[in-house]
């Protein structure tokens, strides 16, 4: 079930904090904040590129922390969220610009499809997928 952006409900309100979650993830990855951005990654949490490319935590964070991936932009739009027992979905569509290897990759809409699950009594993102939006 998708959960409603404005609610007291224990469900709404858990909604909510995986949304700031979300959110607080990708200001980590844009200010390359590594400590922070190392609590909110799962130990086997993968990313599928919008090419394709499925990189591992380390090989991701390992390129934002050496500037080979470099976000200048991303702004998420409203953040779907869907609970289920101890497992949370994510999908948003977002305005992206990235250098990627010392190439600017122009402003452009993706589709971010995301996995949490708790570990730790906490959040954690588990798996990412970016699809581009032609």
């Amino acid at each position: 079930m998708t959960i409603p952006t404005v609610d007291a409900s224990p469900l709404a309100r858990e909604a909510n904090l995986l949304r700031e979650t979300e959110r607080a993830r990708l200001r980590a990855l844009i200010s390359a904040d590594m400590v922070r951005a190392r609590q909110l990654h799962a130990p086997d949490f993968q990313l599928i590129t919008p090419i394709g490319a499925a990189l591992s935590k380390e090989e991701y964070l390992g390129a934002i922390a050496s500037g080979q991936i470099k976000y200048l932009t991303w702004q998420p739009a409203d953040i779907a969220v869907r609970l289920y027992d101890g497992v949370a979905v994510l999908r948003y569509r977002a305005k992206l610009e990235v250098v990627f290897g010392g190439h600017k990759v122009a402003l452009n809409d993706y589709w971010h499809t995301d996995t949490y699950e708790r570990h730790y009594e906490r959040w954690m993102v588990v798996w990412s997928q970016a699809t581009a939006i032609k």
